[in-house]
């Protein structure tokens, strides 16, 4: 029902899970670290093998219902440096819409985000909410390059 750091105070593993109401990003290190995936309402019964995680869920947090506009500035460098473009709406892919090979930074204005590793909404994923994200590499991400994102809309409630 709410942000969980480490799920193992409840329990000392937890290969499976059902979202009765509401969407949540699951992780599978303790403090919200680690892969990342998004969960909506439904069951996931096996979701290691869906995700390829050897691992389990170690922390959740709660993505809070929103319904209002949504802004985010993506930048190609780190600390808001290089090429700039702002987002309203999903993007599927990062470098056609844009003519950015990179994106290692961003500032969410508005809104709650899924940034992606892959073009059209696949690969690894990151969860974004409002607030500054000054460098990627430094949130542990450094290996990876987001080249899609999308908004996480009411309707996935």
């Amino acid at each position: 029902m709410s942000d969980c750091a480490d799920m193992s105070s409840y329990m000392s593993r937890c290969h499976s899970c059902r979202v009765e109401s509401g969407c949540f990003m699951v992780y599978d290190r303790p403090n919200y670290m680690g892969n990342q995936y998004f969960f909506k309402r439904g069951e996931y019964a096996d979701y290691m093998s869906m995700m390829g995680w050897r691992d389990y869920i170690r922390s959740c947090r709660m993505i809070p219902m929103y319904r209002g506009s949504y802004r985010m500035r993506i930048y190609e460098r780190e600390n808001f440096g290089g090429m700039m473009h702002e987002c309203m709406d999903d993007c599927d892919s990062i470098m056609d819409r844009y003519r950015m090979s990179d994106c290692m930074s961003c500032h969410v204005m508005d809104g709650h985000w899924l940034m992606y590793e892959q073009p059209h909404y696949r690969g690894r994923m990151m969860y974004l909410r409002p607030g500054e994200y000054r460098s990627f590499r430094d949130m542990g991400y450094g290996g990876m390059r987001f080249m899609s994102m999308r908004r996480i809309m009411d309707s996935w409630y």
